[in-house]
């Protein structure tokens, strides 16, 4: 089954829900420091959404050894992840939605992580349960319940690129490592949520809200190419092995978004799932601060 894109639109879903067998629907809203996305869920869905916790269903407990990544959330293996997907009723040969409130910062780690770990068609509503509402679709609403049948996906990691601490720094130094976050907390001057403030020696500044128009949706391709052209990124030669860039956040869910659009603009990009929480751990690795040298 080939992959039909990474976006789909309100409309565009809405005919495909009312044409014969409906894809997967995962509702992944979630934000930093709450209101918790369950509660989000409860007051309006999309019609046979289910729920998605990002904590329990998208990431490892923090500080869990044996996973592909640290920080604050770290990756799920691949035994953990098949039984979340399949206990939120996905399979292998059936197309998965996935949305959030509205910006795809939540549902770009649930697109991540279905394609890293080899499901072949993913796509995420464009705007969100926003876009959705704001187009008069019909809505659900009532408390989390469990997916109707339950999945037959078999997690295969390694499909998408992924760093660690080394080969993030490695490409900040050969290559070019974007920094999802607020400018303000990549320049060291101020951070809400992790110990040491700061960013990767090297890494350029490139927060994920300027890839959104002021909706929640996507700029178009043209538009993030020229953004990313303009941070020193081009698409590489079709005949390139290697990904064209890389993107860390805090902790591996905003950079997911900054990959996302990278992909939208046609360049493979590279996670650094572990990101800024897990880079801090090492009293070794190096902290710059102030502004983007570039």
């Amino acid at each position: 089954m080939a992959d039909a894109g990474i976006l789909i639109s309100a409309g565009e879903l809405g005919r495909a829900l009312s044409e014969g067998r409906p894809p997967s629907l995962l509702d992944v809203r979630w934000k930093l420091g709450g209101p918790p996305g369950a509660q989000a869920y409860a007051e309006g869905h999309l019609p046979g959404a289910v729920f998605t916790d990002l904590d329990d269903d998208l990431a490892a407990p923090a500080g869990s050894g044996g996973t592909p990544s640290g920080g604050r959330h770290p990756l799920p293996d691949a035994d953990a992840f098949t039984a979340a997907m399949r206990r939120l009723g996905v399979r292998g040969d059936r197309p998965v939605i996935v949305y959030d409130d509205a910006d795809s910062m939540a549902a770009a780690r649930a697109w991540w992580l279905l394609r890293y770990f080899g499901h072949p068609s993913v796509r995420v509503l464009d705007g969100g349960f926003r876009a959705w509402a704001a187009a008069g679709l019909p809505v659900e609403r009532g408390e989390v319940a469990g997916a109707p049948e339950y999945g037959s996906f078999t997690a295969e990691p390694g499909h998408l690129a992924l760093l660690d601490a080394a080969g993030a720094m490695a490409l900040a130094r050969d290559g070019v490592l974007l920094d999802a976050r607020a400018a303000e907390r990549y320049r060291g001057e101020v951070e809400p949520v992790d110990p040491v403030a700061g960013h990767l020696p090297g890494a350029v500044s490139a927060p994920t809200a300027r890839n959104l128009n002021p909706d929640g949706t996507f700029r178009p391709p043209g538009e993030l190419a020229a953004r990313f052209a303009g941070l020193g990124i081009a698409a590489p030669a079709a005949s390139s092995p290697d990904p064209a860039a890389g993107a860390y956040c805090g902790s591996g869910v905003t950079a997911a978004h900054e990959v996302l659009a990278l992909a939208l603009a046609g360049i493979p990009a590279a996670l650094y799932a572990g990101s800024w929480s897990e880079w801090i751990t090492d009293p070794r690795r190096p902290v710059a601060t102030g502004p983007d040298p570039s």
